[in-house]
C-alpha cells in the first residue's frame, strides 16, 4: 500500500482537483483513485482533509436524459407529499418533522385531515 501525498492548504501543484473544482469544469472523477490530500491545519482540532483526483484522467459530467429529469422530478415531489395527510405541502417536508407543519402541530381551521 503507497501512501499518498500530503499538501498543505492553497499548495497543492496544478493538475490537481477537488471534486467540487472538478466539477465547475464539467468534469467527474470517471472512477479514478484519489492521487492525493490537501490538508487545512486548523487549532486545537485535526486538520481538514481534501482529496484531490488528477484533472488528465477525469471524465466529462454525463448529461441529464429525459428519464434522469423525470426521475429527479418524482423525487422532489415525493419529498413534498405528506405520509400522513397524502397532500402536497407546498414545501420540502423537514426530516426533523417528518410530516407537513399543519399535521405535525394540529389546529382544526388548518389541518387538510379536517375536510
Amino acid at each position: 500500500m503507497s501512501t499518498l501525498p500530503v499538501y498543505r492548504w492553497r499548495l497543492a501543484p496544478d493538475g490537481y482537483a477537488t471534486r467540487r473544482q472538478l466539477r465547475a469544469r464539467g468534469l467527474r472523477p470517471g472512477g479514478q483513485d484519489v492521487a492525493a490530500t490537501l490538508e487545512r491545519p486548523r487549532r486545537r482540532r485535526e486538520p481538514l482533509v481534501a482529496y484531490l483526483y488528477r484533472i488528465d484522467l477525469a471524465k466529462p459530467v454525463r448529461p441529464m436524459t429525459p428519464a434522469r429529469w423525470a426521475a429527479l422530478a418524482k423525487a422532489n415531489a415525493a419529498r413534498r407529499i405528506c405520509p400522513a395527510c397524502r397532500h402536497d405541502a407546498g414545501y420540502v417536508i423537514p426530516p426533523s418533522l417528518g410530516m407537513c407543519v399543519p399535521c405535525t402541530y394540529p389546529d382544526p381551521a388548518d389541518c387538510p385531515r379536517s375536510t
